[in-house]
């Protein structure tokens, strides 16, 4: 007979934390879904897709964190503080996201 799959286990391991961080330092947003076939993984900042391809400081790690390197702060200019989301998907069942994380830039 055949064998009827009605669930296949597609679930957050590790999920970003708020994070306070220091203009210059690196951060590390964690995240890390767990399926049988390998999640692609994005990220949300604000709601919006990150473009990682094209950024010279923020990287997708193997594990699917998310790595910003030296942390951009000043009065006018606040690219990396805001609200992150993971986004893992698997094509055959669709996407999960992540809890909401808060990365917070410390003033001087």
């Amino acid at each position: 007979g055949s064998l009827v799959r009605t669930f296949t286990p597609f679930y957050f391991m590790v999920e970003p934390m708020d994070v306070l961080s220091v203009r210059g330092a690196s951060v590390i947003m964690n995240c890390s879904a767990y399926c049988e076939t390998s999640p692609k993984i994005e990220w949300k900042k604000d709601g919006t897709f990150l473009n990682l391809v094209s950024d010279d400081r923020r990287q997708l790690l193997p594990d699917g964190s998310l790595l910003i390197n030296s942390v951009v702060h000043s009065k006018h200019n606040k690219p990396d503080e805001g609200y992150y989301q993971c986004v893992a998907t698997v094509e055959s069942l669709g996407t999960i996201v992540s809890r909401t994380a808060k990365l917070t830039v410390a003033g001087k």
